[in-house]
């Protein structure tokens, strides 16, 4: 008997049998994304080319911190994400000076206008809305090597920010629980060994993430994305997610390795340049096949472990929605 998406996706987190795979890629909208109605219709249109089992609504990285002051540019990049030019950040005082932001205000109100057109036209088709962490906007703020540098030589004054940022996250997800939204995409870029140590992680990553996490708890579909290589992921495997996406074919774990780790589902099984972008449909096939072998076809969403690539082959995405069944 065929599922419905949202019945096929909650059978796969309580780790039960599924009529098929469920299956979703997402990608970046360079341009639309700027603007409410482009970037809700080019989400709706990639849809409906595919039918992905749910959105996965990916504005570019600015519109968390537009509203600060961040500017950012579209000059090309193969994945569809943005450069960031003039920044908030460059003092220690600096993190002592952003205030709280209205969710329903400036970028931010442009992503929640953007989920309501969603909402109007998904039907029944979940979409979730990416969050970053955050110290993933503060990264946006000031760069990766000053926000590491004051990280570690002004404590205080990057806390002070990143319970601001926080409260500004948390407000914005509350309006995202309004919008009729299935959860958040919750991305977190600095849980890597080669980044922070577990101790700096636990210090000015976690307790916010839970904060934020707490926001949308009123979800039933909130997924964790590890970002990067050699990640934390036994630290963040508790996190109160449905789901956790991870470049799992680049980093340990396996798939098959998480899924004895965390009683969370997992997303993933496809490598977003080597497979989607420079190999076959067969290629796509065949690590999708693989994938769901090695998780017992129990708690898997086959997925790539970040975005998919703005240039990436059509016949390639074909066969990927394909394989599911």
């Amino acid at each position: 008997m065929s599922m419905t998406k949202r019945e096929r996706l909650q059978t796969t987190f309580a780790g039960e049998q599924v009529d098929r795979p469920a299956v979703a890629l997402w990608r970046h909208w360079p341009g639309d994304d700027q603007r409410a109605e482009d970037q809700a219709r080019a989400h709706l249109e990639f849809q409906r080319q595919y039918d992905w089992d749910f959105i996965k609504v990916t504005p570019s990285s600015g519109f968390t911190v537009e509203d600060w002051g961040v500017t950012e540019k579209y000059l090309g990049n193969c994945e569809g994400t943005a450069e960031h030019g003039r920044l908030a950040i460059s003092k220690p005082g600096d993190w002592l000076m952003l205030p709280v932001l209205d969710p329903r205000q400036g970028a931010l109100g442009r992503q929640l206008r953007c989920l309501g057109l969603i909402a109007q036209e998904a039907g029944d088709v979940p979409f979730i809305q990416t969050v970053f962490n955050p110290l993933s906007v503060a990264k946006y703020l000031a760069g990766e090597d000053i926000l590491l540098i004051h990280l570690r030589r002004y404590p205080e004054q990057v806390h002070t920010a990143l319970r601001t940022i926080t409260a500004s996250i948390t407000a914005f997800v509350r309006e995202v629980m309004r919008s009729g939204a299935a959860g958040i995409f919750f991305a977190v870029q600095h849980a890597q060994y080669g980044i922070l140590s577990e101790t700096e992680y636990r210090t000015f990553g976690r307790p916010y993430d839970l904060q934020v996490l707490e926001a949308a708890q009123s979800a039933w579909f909130n997924l964790l994305h590890l970002h990067g290589s050699d990640v934390m992921f036994d630290l963040l495997a508790d996190y109160p997610v449905q789901v956790i996406n991870w470049h799992d074919r680049e980093t340990p774990p396996s798939l098959g390795d998480a899924l004895k780790r965390t009683e969370r589902a997992v997303c993933g099984g496809w490598r977003q340049w080597d497979t989607v972008v420079r190999g076959s449909p067969d290629d796509v096939r065949a690590e999708a096949r693989d994938a769901i072998q090695a998780a017992s076809g129990r708690r898997i969403i086959l997925g790539t472990g970040c975005v998919t690539p703005i240039v990436a082959p059509t016949s390639n995405l074909k066969a990927a929605r394909e394989v599911a069944g």
